[in-house]
């Protein structure tokens, strides 16, 4: 693909981010980020795999961001033990993903990896229903 195409590309993907972030409820949003984090960190592996070091260290560095941003959404004071267990597990898998981009090690990806997976899974049973009284994790 040309260089013209890949700008056509990027700047399609982004109105369709757009889109998507402008329409979405906040369990939405929260969905997306955390979507958006699990798909870095597995690239990021396919990245150690290929010795991209350069694309994995953006990627993780992303995915901080990312889960930064989980971590700040967290309603503390309503949320209870849940929300500070929530903000334990974010701040565990920042820890495991700088410690990986320090030592290239897809282990520690992968202890990241896991654990979101499983919060993603938990805040997608929420359901429609269950998302008017939920506490943004």
């Amino acid at each position: 693909m040309t260089y013209a195409g890949n700008a056509k590309l990027a700047a399609y993907r982004s109105v369709l981010a757009h889109v998507a972030v402008n329409g979405a409820d906040p369990h939405g949003l929260v969905l997306m980020l955390m979507d958006a984090a699990l798909e870095r960190m597995t690239t990021a592996l396919g990245c150690l795999e290929r010795g991209d070091i350069v694309r994995k260290t953006k990627l993780l560095h992303s995915c901080v961001r990312l889960l930064t941003e989980l971590r700040g959404s967290l309603n503390l004071q309503d949320g209870g033990e849940l929300a500070a267990n929530l903000r334990g597990l974010y701040d565990y898998m920042v820890a495991r993903l700088l410690l990986a981009n320090a030592t290239n090690d897809p282990q520690r990806i992968t202890e990241a990896l896991e654990p979101l997976k499983t919060i993603r899974s938990a805040w997608v049973a929420i359901g429609p229903a269950g998302r008017q009284a939920a506490v943004v994790p």
